[in-house]
């Protein structure tokens, strides 16, 4: 049985916490890094070697995920660590940060450390499941020179889908969170003409449950409009981002809905909603009906 790879998490929000959370678990070693402080600390009892410090997290570490919020805070972090990092270390990237920040950070790394293999991975999959080890990473890179970021994967996700070269997984994953943020609005929009006719969301819930388009994922927008909790899975100002990104490398005129979503959902975020789930945008909508 092949020994555990020492593993860096930069970036301990809800998607890198819970990755950490599940390598100690698992019996990885981990450190962690996290650029405000605090973040992290509660997993420091079950093993987190917390470090104040990027490049020292890295030192002994033979994967790096890198989760953070976009292109420029990766390259930042790239040249950071880049002089720490062991020989032929593997650099993970797992956020959503667009493709050509993607090229830009791959090329970034080649330059700096030729030795050192990029993955591009990021994950299908929020709060919850990446808590529960159910997301999927959508890795692209070598994959021949991949078996130490494997060992990770599996440890921290319900499986692994390879896309080829570096750079692809971007791709896929504007299109996954494209698919989300559309269905989000249809949820929202939905559920305000159900209001209107008198039903609820259990209603609604229970006329699509064990038909077609029961999707597990509506059931659980349902039920935080249900509640009226939008504490965050995925933060509306996150999904507002990628739906950015999505718009900015469609073809011109091919997304007019995402257009219009990315103006609504702006609206939503300035108006205070941006660290609550994406599904506020169900109590923005609500509160406009009302004005």
């Amino acid at each position: 049985m092949k020994a555990s790879p020492a593993v860096a998490v930069l970036g301990l929000g809800a998607m890198g916490h819970a990755f950490a959370a599940n390598l100690l678990k698992k019996g990885f070693t981990v450190y962690g890094w996290n650029r405000t402080p605090g973040r992290g600390e509660d997993l420091q009892n079950q093993g987190l070697q917390l470090c104040n410090d990027a490049a020292l997290a890295v030192e002994d570490a033979q994967v790096i995920i890198a989760m953070l919020t976009d292109g420029e805070a990766t390259q930042a972090i790239i040249r950071a660590i880049a002089p720490s990092c062991p020989q032929g270390a593997t650099f993970c990237q797992m956020g959503t940060i667009g493709i050509q920040e993607t090229a830009d950070a791959i090329a970034l790394l080649a330059s700096l450390r030729p030795d050192m293999l990029y993955l591009d991975a990021p994950v299908s999959g929020t709060k919850a499941p990446a808590e529960n080890a159910q997301i999927l990473v959508m890795a692209s890179g070598d994959r021949e020179r991949a078996h130490a970021a494997q060992q990770v994967f599996d440890a921290i996700s319900r499986g692994t889908q390879w896309y080829g070269e570096a750079g692809n997984s971007q791709k896929m994953k504007l299109v996954i969170n494209a698919w989300l943020i559309a269905m989000m609005q249809g949820v929202a929009e939905s559920m305000q003409l159900a209001k209107q006719f008198g039903f609820t969301p259990d209603q609604l819930w229970e006329t699509l449950e064990g038909g077609p388009l029961a999707a597990p994922y509506v059931k659980g927008k349902l039920e935080m409009i249900r509640r009226d909790d939008y504490a965050p899975q995925m933060q509306l100002q996150h999904a507002l981002k990628d739906a950015r990104l999505a718009l900015a490398n469609a073809a011109e005129g091919t997304m007019p809905m995402m257009d219009n979503i990315t103006h609504l959902w702006a609206q939503a975020a300035t108006g205070g909603l941006g660290e609550q789930d994406l599904a506020a945008v169900y109590a923005w909508l609500d509160n406009a009906s009302r004005a």
